[in-house]
């Protein structure tokens, strides 16, 4: 079985892969699934510029628009504070990754891979996952419960597409 490589809980049932991981020294070798401390995000939004910080904020956008019963909406009054508070953190139920889902159709964890692009490529160099695009923009996978979103930036994930993406969530 393939280590998962990012930040955040290593039991997440929420996890978001990414191609590229931040452009800083401290994370330019993660061999295992690191929490982030409070404070590392503004950290991270600091040294890496605006898309960085359009990454954390919609992933954060997205959680606060599931339903309550994942349990995202109870730990903090907005989705700035939790954001700031609990994101990619210990025991968080989140995680983001730079490295590919280890599928197990038994399991009850949801994989988004931020990026059709992304997605095509994993799918290129052998993950054996069976898309069944949407749209242009959206794929599902629910024998793996992997969905394909676009990257998580507000101009290419908006309000709009997060609440699609909620829907599809909801489905798996």
């Amino acid at each position: 079985m393939r280590i998962a490589a990012g930040f955040g809980d290593e039991q997440a049932q929420i996890r978001v892969y990414v191609a590229k991981r931040p452009p800083m020294q401290e994370y330019a070798y993660l061999p295992a699934m690191q929490p982030l401390l409070q404070g590392e995000i503004a950290l991270i939004n600091q040294a890496c510029g605006n898309g960085w910080r359009k990454l954390f904020n919609v992933y954060a956008k997205l959680l606060f628009a599931l339903p309550a019963s994942f349990g995202f909406l109870q730990k903090a009054s907005c989705w700035q504070v939790y954001r700031d508070s609990f994101l990619l953190q210990a025991s968080s139920n989140t995680a983001l990754l730079f490295s590919p889902p280890p599928l197990n159709s038994a399991s009850s964890t949801i994989h988004i891979i931020a990026g059709r692009t992304y997605a095509k490529a994993l799918v290129e160099q052998g993950l054996p996952l069976q898309l069944n695009w949407l749209n242009a923009e959206f794929a599902i996978d629910n024998h793996n419960r992997v969905l394909v979103c676009p990257y998580f930036d507000y101009r290419q994930l908006n309000n709009e597409k997060i609440g699609y993406l909620v829907k599809l969530i909801a489905q798996l």
